[in-house]
């Protein structure tokens, strides 16, 4: 069972929005508030970046960005970090059942390490895996193939927990099962928009037999 973090772990990402918003004002470039979301939420920072800036900035500047951008972030997430529904009782269940426990974000491996120790959830993941780690960030598959190979498993037994569209994507082109948990985009928006295999409200009515009866043919 692999865990995105951002908007699967922790409710960040309207502190990530923010961080975007704030940028993109400084330097006078203009973008759609509602369709923000769905730009920054999933994809590295690297590909934002070349997004709105186009390739006006040198590869030091845009690590530099990316740096600054996630410390604001950890600084203003801080005092507000907390797990969201229904995510310690899940990856308990699933650790009583001796499902093997694994992180991929397309975070940073300072926030990554920030959040999980925060939460108190490091000792359960067997894997943790960052954007620090692969060359293509989603919705490419790399970040999840490579987190199988970690734990040496097949990419077929895995089960990917999942905000994002671009994530959901990564996760389909991985050969994965994938839960939608519509905590950052409406659960009528994931079903008809992405192929995530389930999609729930939140963790709080996910359980062990509703993600082992993903692998045998009903839900």
């Amino acid at each position: 069972m692999i865990f995105d973090m951002d908007g699967v772990l922790a409710d960040t990402n309207p502190f990530h929005v923010q961080k975007w918003e704030v940028l993109l004002a400084e330097y006078g470039i203009s973008f759609d508030r509602l369709a923000l979301p769905k730009l920054v939420l999933g994809p590295g920072n690297d590909v934002i970046l070349r997004h709105f800036f186009g390739e006006r900035l040198t590869a030091g500047e845009r690590l530099r960005f990316g740096e600054e951008l996630e410390a604001k972030f950890r600084r203003a997430f801080a005092p507000h970090a907390k797990a969201l529904p229904g995510v310690e009782r899940i990856i308990a269940e699933c650790h009583e059942h001796d499902v093997l426990l694994a992180l991929a974000s397309a975070a940073i491996s300072a926030n990554v390490d920030f959040i999980v120790e925060t939460l108190k959830l490091r000792p359960y993941f067997r894997v943790m895996v960052t954007a620090d780690e692969v060359a293509q960030n989603k919705p490419h598959p790399e970040i999840f193939l490579k987190t199988a190979q970690k734990l040496a498993v097949s990419p077929a037994n895995c089960v990917v927990i999942e905000d994002s569209f671009a994530g959901i994507e990564a996760a389909k082109r991985a050969g994965m099962k994938c839960v939608a948990v519509a905590s950052t985009f409406p659960a009528p928006e994931l079903r008809a928009y992405s192929e995530a295999d389930l999609v729930v409200d939140n963790l709080e009515v996910l359980n062990f037999e509703r993600l082992k009866a993903l692998f045998v043919g009903h839900r």
